[in-house]
């Protein structure tokens, strides 16, 4: 029998190892976030995880960094938001693409309401996603306010956690979302 392991080419380990963190704490939690656990869903060997990362700790913050800038990525809120439809159309398909992505995010979120040294990584995420949708208010000439993009991210960030706890349908996820895209575009014409 081969070895599972699969030989990647030098960039390919890195990013690999992070998708997996994030897959890993998507469906185990924290908890079940090891370097085997990673290692087996990458499809590599445990080691390249110290070779890259050195610790646990620093795996999650390269994960969280990596996560944020894939769902930014995924959804780009500065370029929709001047579109209601456009808006919503990329946040839904957004978490229904990649939900692990979320589900890491707020993993860590908790996570870091008991661990302080977690905190840094956590803020760095949410102030990109705060500075995302600042800046495709600004595309629509809205008037700078740091209180409305934060309650606007807020209430986005709970549409998610909801809808990802079941909570809610992607038809009320949309449905919010809709109303929430409709109070941007409408505030940009004040």
């Amino acid at each position: 029998m081969t070895d599972p392991r699969r030989q990647l080419n030098h960039g390919d380990g890195k990013e690999a190892l992070l998708a997996a963190t994030v897959r890993v704490v998507a469906a185990k939690g924290m908890r079940g976030m090891t370097f085997r656990a990673v290692a087996d869903e990458a499809g590599v060997n445990n080691t390249l995880i110290a070779h890259h990362f050195g610790t646990r700790d620093r795996l999650l913050a390269a994960a969280l960094e990596w996560s944020m800038e894939r769902s930014i990525g995924l959804a780009n809120l500065a370029e929709y938001a001047s579109d209601a439809e456009s808006f919503r159309s990329a946040l839904i398909d957004n978490v229904l693409a990649e939900p692990a992505l979320q589900v890491f995010q707020f993993e860590m979120v908790l996570e870091a309401s008991r661990r302080p040294d977690l905190r840094p990584a956590v803020r760095k995420l949410y102030q990109g996603y705060v500075r995302e949708l600042a800046q495709g208010r600004a595309l629509l000439g809205a008037p700078s306010s740091e209180g409305l993009d934060l309650a606007m991210f807020a209430a986005l960030d709970g549409l998610v956690l909801q809808y990802l706890g079941q909570a809610i349908t992607v038809e009320q996820l949309s449905e919010a979302v809709d109303a929430l895209g409709a109070a941007i575009a409408g505030g940009a014409q004040r």
